[in-house]
């Protein structure tokens, strides 16, 4: 972690400010897509502005040096980053904070402060990076409980062991991606879990999360980097043994990936890492059908080439990213091996691009400051997205995403119906027509993960509940239409109508045993993946 204080509204550090030239080119495109000639700009909430109701709860004295009721640390724990929650902040709504914020330095700590809140009937919120997209950090409205506490556990961020003949490492799951990286670094090996988040979010937030990183083939899932976890719950300790495989029985470790703090606290785990890559080729291809390309990564997809990078792009979306010219999709390809060199990889994926019409202008970059200036340009405006979205809610822009996954051979029905369902959603909700494009993330074998973003104009006074309505709608449609309600950006508070459609029954009834038994009193994450059930405590 940086020594530099987070924004407590908004992405980045305090003092982070989107240069004028590109908050210029983001009006300029934003008009021409939406139409209009400007925007009005709500003003980013100050703390001053703020009003915390009082804290209804007070740690005991055994752990006021790990907890806060500051109004920084409370206001800053209120809202994860989707833009509901950036919403929200510039209506100057924190009406819901949580009333302790606790920052523990050991597991002993985290015991401990789970133990007073079970007894005390106090809700209980695991907080690794905040940069929720679906209100998943949030403290919880219920009123059965007497008080929220938030456990940020920032303070666990180290590399504690790393086994460089196996190349895992035993990390602490409060450490975020670049400090996780720094500190791996001179072991000559990492993690590269590179995901979009990957600067303000936590070891245990994807783990908890089931979050998916920046591989498009193989080790896409967080999964495929876990070697064994250390789980506190309220229940006691859980740690699995550290294997490369586990046939014994169902494995503990997916029981928690996912779990998305309900069941426990996850403090270390066990990493898979890798050398770094010496041997890197990509480079963008055109083709001129959106589905002409999905074939083309589906073919690339099954033939066992297995490429770090293989990102469909619609042509639309990549017009808007600066990556084309608005005629054509683009796939941007990448190999990378620390190993060998992967000429052969990307030859023989050029032959698959070719034979499905694709069309390239250059030799393959052979590293990340070579790559045209296509792949070049998408990238940045994919790194600087979180930066600039409470820009665009400031001006009523609606811009968000939904990501789903569905086999191939179902992937154009779906993509069609998905892409009616929420362009009627946008003009049902704002009055004004929008649009809807599409882009894949991962793709596997047998199908793709699409990734939509709409773009509409909503109204003053109204944008929380629009963004509302459009996440119920999009996600609706995702699951109607045969797809998960999300690939990688996890359930929340904001897909859990999605969720309860999409889980068998028999596995709800289970999950909700299985959170009984690590949970007794019901005060991890109410409302998260199951309905709040607190225990009747004193």
């Amino acid at each position: 972690m940086s020594d530099r204080r987070l924004k407590f509204f908004g992405w980045g550090y305090e003092g982070d400010e989107v240069a004028a030239g590109e908050l210029r080119w983001f009006e300029r495109t934003w008009a021409s897509v939406l139409g209009g000639d400007g925007f009005s700009v709500t003003p980013a909430p100050r703390l001053a502005d703020i009003e915390l109701r009082q804290p209804r709860i007070a740690p005991p004295a055994s752990l006021t040096a790990i907890c806060s009721s500051e109004k920084y640390d409370r206001a800053a724990h209120t809202y994860g980053k989707s833009v509901v929650d950036l919403a929200r902040g510039l209506a100057r709504d924190y009406a819901n904070p949580p009333d302790v914020v606790a920052y523990p330095r050991s597991e002993q700590d985290i015991v401990a402060l789970l133990d007073w809140a079970g007894g005390n009937r106090i809700a209980v919120t695991p907080y690794g990076g905040g940069s929720s997209v679906v209100g998943g950090v949030e403290p919880t409205a219920d009123d059965r409980y007497r008080g929220a506490l938030t456990i940020d556990l920032r303070q666990l961020g180290k590399v504690l062991d790393i086994d460089t003949v196996s190349e895992t490492a035993r990390v602490e799951a409060g450490v975020y991606g670049p400090a996780l990286e720094r500190q791996l670094k001179p072991s000559g090996l990492a993690m590269r879990f590179f995901l979009q988040a990957f600067e303000f979010s936590s070891l245990g937030g994807w783990i908890a999360t089931h979050a998916a990183g920046h591989y498009a083939t193989v080790n896409t899932q967080i999964d495929d980097h876990i070697e064994s976890l250390r789980v506190v719950t309220p229940n006691g300790l859980l740690e699995s043994r550290r294997l490369p495989a586990v046939g014994a029985g169902p494995d503990p470790n997916r029981l928690f990936l996912g779990s998305e703090g309900t069941l426990g606290i996850v403090t270390q785990a066990w990493i898979r890492l890798r050398k770094q890559p010496r041997f890197r080729a990509s480079t963008t291809v055109r083709v001129a059908d959106f589905f002409k390309g999905a074939d083309m990564v589906r073919a690339i997809s099954q033939a066992g080439l297995y490429p770090a990078n293989c990102r469909l792009i619609e042509a639309e979306e990549a017009a808007f990213t600066e990556a084309g010219d608005g005629t054509h999709a683009i796939v941007i390809l990448g190999f990378e091996s620390a190993d060998h060199p992967v000429d052969g990889w990307m030859r023989r994926a050029l032959e698959i691009c070719a034979d499905h019409g694709g069309q390239w202008d250059a030799a393959p970059a052979k590293s990340d400051a070579a790559r045209d200036a296509a792949a070049a340009s998408w990238r940045d405006k994919f790194i600087r997205a979180p930066y600039l979205r409470e820009h665009a809610v400031a001006r009523c822009v609606m811009r968000d995403t939904f990501e789903s996954a569905i086999t191939w051979d179902r992937f154009e029905s779906f993509y069609a119906n998905v892409k009616r369902d929420a362009l009627a959603a946008i003009n049902e909700i704002t009055g004004r027509p929008g649009s809807v494009t599409c882009r894949f993330t991962h793709v596997y074998p047998d199908g793709p993960a699409p990734y939509f973003t709409y773009h509409a104009l909503g109204e003053p006074g109204r944008l929380v509940q629009q963004f509302r309505d459009m996440k119920a709608a999009c996600a609706g449609a995702l699951v109607r239409h045969g797809g998960t309600v999300t690939h990688h950006h996890a359930v929340g508070r904001d897909h859990m109508a999605g969720y309860d459609i999409e889980r068998p029954p028999p596995f709800a009834a289970a999950l909700s045993a299985t959170k009984r038994a690590f949970d007794p009193a019901g005060i991890l994450n109410p409302g998260i993946l199951l309905p709040p059930q607190p225990a009747a405590t004193a």
